[in-house]
């Protein structure tokens, strides 16, 4: 842990969603002032981070935000926030936190718990390209 990026966040996400891994590109390409850094959830280093946060990773079907030594935000709440550090037009995804997680959340659930039969799943996690594999940790 120790190893982290102190500077940057961390998005934690599921190595064999395709719809995870879309995501990360879409943040990997609008992330201009470069401030993410990526691990999948079934990482040694996602699973070290899990552990820190207290997140038991038999129940997590969730995309992840850590801030090191900050703060960490998990589902609607995880997306609003990695959305705002996007800026830009992103940013007005900061609308939505006028809606109690205990509306959000449910939406995200159900859009997790189908991804797969949605999106589909790789037999791996995704293994970055030369050019991105400085964001990975």
């Amino acid at each position: 842990m120790e190893n982290l990026p102190k500077d940057k966040k961390i998005i934690l996400f599921d190595g064999v969603c395709n719809l995870c891994n879309s995501a990360v590109q879409f943040v990997i390409k609008h992330d201009l002032k470069d401030q993410f850094r990526f691990a999948a959830l079934q990482s040694d280093i996602g699973m070290q981070i899990l552990k820190h946060i207290a997140i038991d990773p038999k129940n997590i079907d969730s995309i992840i935000l850590y801030e090191p030594g900050i703060a960490y935000y998990y589902k609607s709440s995880a997306a609003i926030e990695i959305a705002k550090g996007l800026g830009g037009f992103w940013s007005l995804s900061t609308a939505f936190k006028i809606i109690p997680t205990f509306l959000r959340n449910p939406v995200y659930d159900f859009i997790a718990r189908n991804r797969y039969k949605w999106y589909g799943k790789q037999e791996s996690c995704m293994i970055p390209t030369p050019e991105l594999k400085s964001k990975f940790l």
